[in-house]
């Protein structure tokens, strides 16, 4: 069967109204076009850090995983999802310099700005959004994603266990094929670099023996086609529907379950086991959870673009310079 169907370049906002209005920088290169936020950062010379966020296109995908995929839990039940709206999306967990940067305060154990925030449970993500709307001046553009915008970003296009292929399981923290591309409960030891750790000596079945491990610096795994980091392993990430059993029809930008208080937990973590870092698996958590394998991705919805773009590309006031309407990307 057809795999993704995506809405090409006339899709993105780039195109049509120029970059959202809190965007400080835009551009394209080989996995597609990218906008970049801007926030005060203490820990740099220049005292500010940027965040690119990635135009992720409409399209239709296969959610969840075949009968016969290695490791499949029997939530992933594969149905025809459309995603009618494209979005914005961060191309990495959300990191702890910027998580300050808007709360001004750090809760993650593993204390680095360019290590995914962590300890944060979904109502805070909630009160993180808020402010960071705010911030800004655009609303509600920033929020959680729904659990079928993260899987089709996830899979950038792909039908397999992973974005780059099948999965071998080979043991409870052995996946070979995840090594390149997510630190998860069989490689988060190796080269492991931080004072803050957790003791996975006697974890069974690891990939690589190791003692010390935890979570890991943003980026250093490889991204997938539309240029997205992290996407498996390093945190889990919190998604914004309540958890509950799919529709099995084909269903447009499904939003989760009606009723229940659970949420959605979507990626896997630096201490999962192989088989929970898959683009299918799903798990839940309280809204009230906050663990050291818990963080988040924002999203910006595209239909903030053209309404609340300024068009001024004056300062606010607060360092950060809005960029104009009238910029186009190359």
């Amino acid at each position: 069967m057809a795999g993704l169907e995506v809405v090409t370049d006339f899709d993105c906002p780039l195109l049509q109204e120029g970059p959202p209005a809190w965007a400080s920088g835009f551009g394209q290169d080989q996995y597609g076009y990218f906008v970049e936020l801007t926030l005060p950062r203490q820990d740099v010379a220049t005292g500010f850090g940027v965040q690119r966020l990635r135009w992720i296109p409409a399209g239709e995908f296969w959610m969840g995983s075949a009968a016969g995929e290695p490791g499949r839990y029997e939530n992933e039940v594969r149905h025809r999802v459309r995603v009618t709206c494209g979005y914005w999306l961060f191309d990495s967990a959300c990191p702890q310099w910027l998580w300050q940067s808007v709360m001004g305060e750090n809760p993650s154990r593993f204390v680095d700005p360019d290590r995914p925030v962590e300890r944060v449970s979904w109502d805070l993500c909630q009160e993180f959004m808020s402010r960071l709307n705010k911030f800004f001046g655009v609303g509600g553009s920033f929020r959680l994603p729904r659990e079928c915008e993260w899987e089709y970003a996830c899979r950038a296009g792909s039908e397999t266990a992973l974005y780059t292929g099948d999965l071998t399981l080979l043991g409870e923290r052995h996946g070979p094929e995840l090594d390149g591309i997510a630190w998860y409960g069989g490689n988060s030891g190796v080269g492991y670099d931080h004072s803050e750790s957790h003791d996975g000596s006697s974890w069974p079945e690891k990939q690589y023996e190791f003692g010390e491990c935890g979570s890991r610096r943003v980026k250093e795994k490889r991204c997938n086609s539309w240029g997205l980091y992290d996407m498996l392993g390093n945190v889990w990430e919190w998604c914004s529907d309540r958890y509950g059993a799919y529709d099995t029809g084909i269903v447009a930008d499904p939003l989760g379950a009606a009723e229940g208080s659970v949420r959605v937990l979507r990626g896997g973590s630096w201490g999962s086991l192989a088989r929970d870092v898959r683009a299918a698996c799903r798990f839940w958590g309280a809204p009230g959870s906050a663990g050291r394998y818990l963080g988040f991705r924002p999203l910006s919805a595209a239909s903030g673009t053209a309404e609340q773009a300024s068009g001024s590309g004056e300062s606010e006031g607060n360092g950060v310079t809005r960029s104009r309407r009238t910029r186009r990307a190359p």
